[in-house]
């Protein structure tokens, strides 16, 4: 996958000055994620809002990090969108949609749809007083939580856990590794830096871990081989000003609201090339 160069041409293709905000879903980008979104139940009384303008309301809320209350009145009420929010994210709905979104980009580029090879890493980042799990990451300084994340070699984000930051980088890899089989059971080969060596990590799963060590002569800032995709992962992501720390009360939200960044990463990239 090719760092993005901004010119004339590319710029005008990431242009959204046509939309009402620029974190709406335009008429291709709505046709990559409908088909991947629940269908309405067939019983009771049929939603009063389009769905369209739901997803618009989540992603307004995710892209400009503000609370669900300061929602503008042009979305639909507050309530309903956060109703929506939380049933999706407590059936997992995102991470879904996440999966699907990355077989499709993958195939998109002439790869298999399941990657064989990835990458994983640790983030730590803040909390607010909205209270939740948290913990303090003695090594980055930090009292909040730790997003585990587990992408392709290319940066798409394929497995996400988030828990306190207390949580020392070899415990949270083992759960990510392993959640990771079910979606990915493919994958053969991992790399991560040198703070996964070791056997707990190794062992965890049939997943053969590579540890990509610094140079012994680095002196300061350098990219590594390999790894560099993760923490490009993070970049992306972190433009999402909801992700900018982790505002959640709850782990599950917290989670959720990640894999909404990759979705909308996703589905604005297969949009454009359609």
């Amino acid at each position: 996958m090719n760092t993005l160069m901004w010119t004339v041409t590319t710029r005008a293709q990431h242009k959204r000055d046509c939309l009402r905000f620029a974190s709406d879903l335009t008429d291709a980008e709505w046709a990559v994620i409908e088909p991947l979104l629940p269908r309405p139940p067939k019983v009771g009384r049929p939603p009063a809002w389009p769905m369209r303008e739901i997803v618009n309301a989540i992603f307004y809320v995710l892209r400009g990090g503000i609370p669900w209350r300061m929602l503008p009145p042009c979305f639909p009420p507050r309530q309903t969108v956060y109703g929506w929010f939380a049933t999706w994210r407590d059936g997992g709905v995102w991470q879904t949609i996440a999966h699907h979104l990355v077989i499709q980009d993958r195939e998109r580029v002439g790869r298999e749809a399941s990657p064989s090879a990835a990458v994983f890493d640790s983030q730590s980042v803040k909390t607010t007083e909205a209270g939740g799990p948290r913990g303090y990451d003695a090594g980055k300084k930090v009292l909040g939580r730790k997003r585990h994340a587990l992408v392709d070699t290319d940066g798409r984000l394929l497995c996400v856990q988030v828990h306190p930051a207390s949580v020392q980088d070899r415990d949270g890899a083992v759960p990510l590794l392993r959640a990771s089989r079910n979606r990915f059971p493919f994958i053969r080969r991992a790399f991560a830096d040198s703070a996964y060596a070791g056997e707990r990590v190794a062992d965890a799963t049939t997943i053969a871990v590579e540890i990509v060590r610094k140079p012994p002569d680095q002196v300061g800032f350098a990219v590594h081989p390999k790894r560099w995709v993760v923490e490009r992962c993070f970049a992306w992501l972190g433009r999402n000003r909801r992700l900018a720390k982790d505002f959640e009360a709850t782990i599950g939200s917290a989670v959720a609201f990640i894999y909404a960044a990759s979705a909308m990463l996703l589905v604005r990239r297969l949009a454009r090339c359609k």
